[in-house]
């Protein structure tokens, strides 16, 4: 939850405590179904966070669930394996937690059930683990707990790699993934599920987030339930504005934008990214105009139904009517200055200059922001991609000239 903004009053504060209160929905949600043990798939906590009042909740919630006498079985993920909270927190009773020094089998007898299951030792593990996990006990509906990237998932690290092949042709009856944040049914008799995280926590993790209430009748999974624990919801929303005439035009259809994403986000805060597209005249007052515009957008959100909305940030993805082609016929200063720009991409020399000191900047900043950064001239900066970058900065420079020349 870095980067958040302050300056929408109790927001900022409601996304940082929504992962906690995600944890208790799911507790909550397993006490109200009476459910025969919860399955926890890896990674309680974010890294080597040294927050014991956020070790300190788990172990609470932990403690309702064992005054419920409903059991946890979990294993611990990569980030699990970096904190000091996972080896030096004493959990409840009702919490088993699986070694990570070879995979074990923890059988519960009341259920005919068997759960098999190993922690990460380290942080970085790259070898395949299932050929480790024991054989399937008969008579039992067999459950494997693996922190695992399935071979490589989009935004993960391949940790534990393996194939489907394999977690199919292991005889268990159902596989609990944990790593991958989206949630994901890869395989149906026997089940390969990964349930994502309870909440999410930036724009990457947009959508629903839950929990499975997994439902076995006869040896077989019967159902398998979603169960939101989200209370903050995150949505990344396209805004065609090409047919926008004026800047109420605009805004109106943001507003539009935010009134169904609060819509699909059902009573939930709603943090949303507006993304605006399309060809318009309007580009160049945009692009001169962001911090106008940001605001106008969270004024708007605040007049949309009783939702609580945060608008996290404002993309312009829109292109200008004028080319710059066009633009660098011109005989005035504003044609002068997108000739000036064109041979400044081409140039060597001002090219290595540029090279040189966002090369020093790029490498000064907080690896969390080079991994994460989405922003276009951020991201060409931190690759090194000098005519991304000058292209960027050009039209952003030409925008604000053009928008001044034409006020």
């Amino acid at each position: 939850m870095r980067g958040l903004s302050e300056d929408v009053p109790g927001v900022a504060e409601r996304l940082r405590l929504a992962t906690r209160e995600a944890l208790t929905a799911l507790v909550d949600a397993a006490i109200e179904r009476a459910v025969d043990f919860l399955i926890i798939a890896g990674d309680l906590y974010d890294g080597d966070w040294r927050d014991y009042q956020t070790g300190v909740f788990f172990v609470r919630q932990m403690n309702r669930l064992a005054s419920a006498e409903i059991p946890v079985y979990l294993i611990h993920g990569n980030h699990d394996a970096q904190n000091q909270m996972t080896r030096s927190l004493s959990l409840p009773g009702n919490v088993h937690v699986f070694s990570h020094e070879a995979a074990e089998t923890k059988t519960v007898e009341a259920f005919d059930v068997a759960l098999h299951g190993v922690s990460y030792a380290e942080r970085a593990v790259t070898h395949n683990l299932v050929p480790g996990y024991p054989a399937p006990v008969g008579g039992c509906f067999n459950i494997g707990l693996l922190h695992t990237a399935l071979g490589g998932r989009d935004g993960h690290a391949n940790y534990a790699p393996c194939s489907l092949d394999e977690l199919t042709a292991k005889g268990y009856d159902y596989w609990a993934l944990g790593h991958v944040h989206g949630a994901e049914v890869l395989a149906e008799h026997p089940h390969v599920v990964f349930s994502g995280n309870l909440q999410g926590r930036s724009i990457r993790e947009t959508g629903a987030k839950s929990a499975y209430e997994v439902v076995v009748e006869g040896g077989r999974v019967a159902e398998l339930q979603a169960i939101h624990c989200d209370v903050a919801r995150w949505a990344d929303s396209a805004v065609d504005i090409s047919s926008a005439e004026d800047f109420n035009d605009v805004l109106a259809a943001m507003r539009g934008a935010v009134e169904a994403s609060v819509e699909a986000a059902d009573g939930r805060l709603l943090a949303i990214r507006l993304r605006l597209t399309g060809t318009t005249d309007l580009h160049d007052q945009l692009i001169a105009a962001p911090e106008r515009l940001l605001a106008e957008a969270r004024a708007a959100a605040a007049g949309v139904g009783s939702a609580q909305v945060y608008v996290e940030k404002i993309k312009l993805g829109t292109a200008p009517t004028v080319a710059a082609a066009t633009r660098r016929e011109r005989q005035d200063a504003l044609g002068e200055m997108q000739r000036l720009l064109d041979e400044a991409a081409d140039d060597p020399d001002i090219r290595e200059m540029i090279e040189k000191d966002i090369r020093r900047l790029a490498e000064r900043l907080p690896h969390e922001i080079r991994e994460s950064a989405d922003d276009p001239l951020l991201r060409a900066a931190i690759d090194g991609d000098t005519a991304a970058l000058i292209n960027g900065a050009s039209d952003y420079l030409l925008s604000r000239l053009a928008a001044e020349d034409a006020s």
